[in-house]
C-alpha cells in the first residue's frame, strides 16, 4: 500500500445494509496522537485491552481524546507557524491548535508511561503534523484525530516507558516489526506517511474521511 493508498481492513468495513434502517451517526470527538520515533528506524507502539470497544487487541500509537484543559495546558515553546497553519485547514474546529499537540502528549503520559517534555512542558515546535482522520458513520465510537510524528530523542527526557493506565506491552518496534502487528487499518496507514518521512520524502499532511460512502483523500498545504 502506498502513502497515497487507504483500505480498511476486513474487520473494520462499515456494516451498511442498503435496505435496512440506519442508526444516527454518531459526531466525532476530537482527538490526537503522537507517534515517537526513535534513531530513525524504530516506533513506541501498545496493544489495546480486550476490554475496550474501540478497536480491542490492536496495536497502536498513544493517544486519545482532547479534553477542555489541553488548551490551557503549559509549554516549552509553542508550535510552528506552518504547523498552526495546517492543522486549521479542513473542517472548522473551535479548539485552538495548541490542544491537539497537547492532548497528544498527555495521553503519551497517561496510555504509554513516558513524558513528553520537562519542567516547562513539552516543546510544541519539536511535533510535526502528519495526518489527519475521520472515523466513518456507524461506528461505536468517532474521532476526528490529528496524528503528530517527534524524535523521541529531542522530545523525551528518558525513552523507556512504564506501565501506562491503558496500553499493554508497549515498546519499541522496527517498520518492519510494527507493519507485522493487528493495526486497525488507520494505523497502518499513517505509518507509511511515517516511513515515507524518514526516507526523506516531502509529503503534505492528509485529510482522510468518509463522503458520500467511501474514503476521500485531501493532502493538505498551508
Amino acid at each position: 500500500m502506498s502513502a497515497n493508498e487507504f483500505k480498511l481492513n476486513k474487520d473494520e468495513e462499515p456494516f451498511d445494509p442498503p435496505d435496512a434502517e440506519k442508526p444516527k451517526a454518531a459526531r466525532p470527538r476530537d482527538a490526537a496522537t503522537l507517534i515517537l520515533v526513535r534513531a530513525g528506524r524504530e516506533v513506541m507502539m501498545g496493544q489495546r485491552s480486550k476490554g475496550h470497544v474501540f478497536m480491542p487487541d490492536k496495536w497502536v500509537f498513544p493517544g486519545g481524546r482532547v479534553d477542555p484543559g489541553d488548551a490551557r495546558a503549559k509549554a516549552a515553546t509553542e508550535l510552528t507557524a506552518e504547523t498552526e497553519a495546517l492543522l486549521k485547514k479542513g473542517a472548522i474546529s473551535r479548539r485552538p491548535p495548541r490542544a491537539f499537540a497537547l492532548a497528544a502528549t498527555r495521553e503519551t503520559l497517561e496510555e504509554a508511561g513516558v513524558r513528553v517534555g520537562g519542567p516547562g512542558g513539552p516543546e510544541l515546535d519539536k511535533l510535526n503534523f502528519i495526518a489527519r482522520a475521520i472515523t466513518p458513520p456507524y461506528r461505536p465510537r468517532r474521532f476526528d484525530a490529528r496524528f503528530f510524528m517527534a524524535d523521541a530523542e529531542a522530545v523525551l527526557a528518558d525513552d523507556k516507558p512504564v506501565m501506562g493506565e491503558e496500553l499493554l506491552h508497549v515498546r519499541w518496534f522496527s517498520l518492519a516489526e510494527a507493519n507485522a502487528l493487528d493495526l486497525p487499518s488507520i494505523t497502518r496507514f499513517v505509518l507509511k506517511e511515517v516511513e515515507a518521512r524518514l526516507a526523506g520524502e516531502t509529503v503534505a499532511p492528509p485529510f482522510l474521511r468518509w463522503s458520500r460512502g467511501s474514503h476521500t483523500l485531501e493532502r493538505l498545504t498551508s
